[in-house]
C-alpha cells in the first residue's frame, strides 16, 4: 500500500503508469533478497504517551538525585536550554554524546563531575522521562517473533541518549533473544542519517547492506540514511507525530508506507 505522506491517505496509483511498474519490479526483487530486517525503536516500536503525575515525578526526582536547590520545574526549564545546545551539536555533526558526557560537559558542567559522573545513567533515564510513559506499540512484539519464526534476522538502529533504556525494554517484552545486534548512538558515537551506523549495523548481523531493510518514523533522517547506505529497501511506519515535526523533503521516498506492524508480515514471507 502507498499512502500520501502529507496527509496520510491511500494512493491509487495506476498499475498501467511505466514508472511505477519498473519501481514495483525493483522492490519486489530487493524484497525476495532481503536478509535482516532492522527496526528503529522511537515512534516505531514503542510511542511516547502523556502523564502529567509522572512526568512531574521525573522532574522531582531529577532535583533530588542532583541535589539541586532549585524548584524542579525551573531546573527542568535551564536544562532544557542546555539540551537544546547539545541537540543542534549532535544533529549538524551526526554525533552522540555518551550518558557520562552529556551530563558532566553539557547538562550540568556546574556541577562536581565526580557527582554528576556515576548518575549520569539514571538521570538520562530521569531526563527521558519528563517526555512521557514510553509504551510497546500495538503488535510490535508478536511482529517481531512472527518475523523471525519466518527466518530473518533482526536487529535495531536507534538514535538515542540512554544506553540502558532500550535494552531494558526488549528484557521487559522478553524480545532480547529475537536481535543478534542492537546499534544505540549513544554508544556507537555516531547518529543517523550517517551511513555508517547503518554499515555498522549489517556487519554485526552478517548481511550485506543491500540485503538489509530498516524500517522507520523519519521520512527524511530515516530514509535519507537507509539510502546513503545502500540499504536494499526503506519501510516508513506513518507516525503523524514525527510528521509534524519532521516532514519529508521529497528528494527520496519510500519503498512502503504502513501503518500497523501487522503488516510488515505481509511484505515479508517465510524465508526459503
Amino acid at each position: 500500500m502507498l499512502y500520501d505522506l502529507q496527509t496520510g491517505r491511500l494512493l491509487k496509483v495506476p498499475e498501467s503508469a511505466k514508472y511505477y511498474q519498473l519501481d514495483i519490479e525493483r522492490v519486489n526483487m530487493m524484497q525476495n533478497n532481503i536478509e535482516a530486517i532492522f527496526l528503529d525503536v522511537g515512534n516505531t516500536l514503542r510511542i511516547v504517551i502523556e502523564d502529567k503525575v509522572f512526568q512531574n515525578q521525573a522532574k522531582l526526582q531529577l532535583v533530588e538525585l542532583t541535589g539541586a536547590q532549585e524548584d524542579p520545574v525551573e531546573f527542568h526549564l535551564k536544562l532544557e536550554e542546555r539540551y537544546k545546545v547539545l541537540r543542534k551539536r549532535a544533529k549538524e555533526k551526526l554525533i552522540e554524546a555518551s550518558e557520562k558526557e552529556m551530563w558532566t560537559q553539557w547538562m550540568l558542567p556546574d556541577f562536581p563531575s565526580e557527582k554528576i559522573a556515576p548518575l549520569s545513567g539514571k538521570l538520562t533515564r530521569l531526563w527521558r522521562d519528563c517526555d512521557g510513559r514510553r509504551i510497546p506499540r500495538d503488535n510490535g512484539s508478536q511482529v517481531i517473533r512472527e518475523l523471525s519464526k519466518r527466518g530473518y534476522l533482526l536487529g535495531i538502529i536507534a538514535n538515542t541518549i540512554t544506553e540502558t533504556e532500550i535494552p531494558d525494554y526488549l528484557v521487559a517484552e522478553q524480545l532480547t533473544g529475537y536481535f543478534k545486534t542492537v546499534i544505540l548512538s549513544s554508544k556507537l558515537g555516531i547518529r543517523k542519517p550517517n551511513p555508517e551506523i547503518y554499515w555498522e549495523a549489517a556487519r554485526r548481523i552478517g548481511s550485506e547492506p543491500s540485503k538489509c531493510v530498516y524500517v522507520g518514523d523519519n521520512p527524511s533522517r530515516d530514509l535519507e540514511g537507509t539510502r546513503a547506505a545502500g540499504y536494499g529497501l526503506f519501510i516508513l511506519f506513518y507516525e503523524p507525530a514525527t510528521m509534524a515535526k519532521e516532514p519529508p523533503t521529497g528528494e527520496y521516498k519510500p519503498d512502503y508506507t504502513i501503518r500497523d506492524m501487522k503488516e510488515l508480515l505481509d511484505i515479508f514471507p517465510p524465508r526459503r
